[in-house]
């Protein structure tokens, strides 16, 4: 049976790279997923990512499991995202190109007619665009609740508010994406 993260923390926190190394790869992709759902951007979301596996190995020493790993990994995730979302002024649209000026896919949409797979882009494009017109707290609380399937108080420690908090951003951030969505207001 492989080892829990809180014990590959103690290893990590006494100078064991390898443990290190075993937490990175059992989280990589859901921080870099977390951040890039945040930022819109593939590449800033892996240099995030490096600088959240950063803090953690030099949290190593200071670690208490008093929660759940991912958790406290999330809220190192998120302040640092935070800080990078006020750093770039607002949240920044996903473009719909590469900077090498090819087309960015959004979802691939497999054997669908052609006229349908137009419509379907544009209305994942559309959400994409809307979820990241959200407030930070809303749209961090929307990615993990919606993409990481992370339960209201894990939601709620991440956040560092209480779960009535969470459940009313929530549906704050819906009924945002709801009036953009359906053209009310916005």
């Amino acid at each position: 049976m492989p080892p829990e993260d809180a014990e590959l923390m103690q290893r990590t926190a006494a100078g064991d790279e390898r443990a290190f190394e075993e937490l990175i790869e059992r989280h990589q992709s859901r921080v870099i997923g977390t951040i890039a759902k945040m930022l819109g951007d593939a590449g800033a979301a892996e240099d995030l990512a490096q600088q959240v596996f950063i803090r953690v190995w030099q949290s190593a020493p200071r670690y208490v499991a008093s929660a759940k790993f991912t958790t406290w990994l999330l809220t190192i995730t998120r302040n640092l995202v935070f800080n990078e979302t006020r750093r770039r002024g607002r949240a920044r649209l996903v473009p719909m190109e590469h900077e090498d000026g090819s087309p960015r896919e959004i979802q691939d949409f497999g054997t669908m007619e052609p006229g349908h797979k137009l419509e379907e882009k544009e209305l994942q494009k559309a959400i994409a665009e809307a979820i990241a017109a959200l407030p930070e707290q809303q749209r961090l609380a929307l990615i993990l609740r919606r993409y990481e399937e992370m339960p209201y108080e894990e939601i709620a420690a991440v956040l560092e508010t209480t779960v009535p908090s969470v459940k009313s951003l929530l549906f704050r951030a819906r009924e945002e994406l709801r009036a953009k969505l359906l053209g009310g207001r916005g």
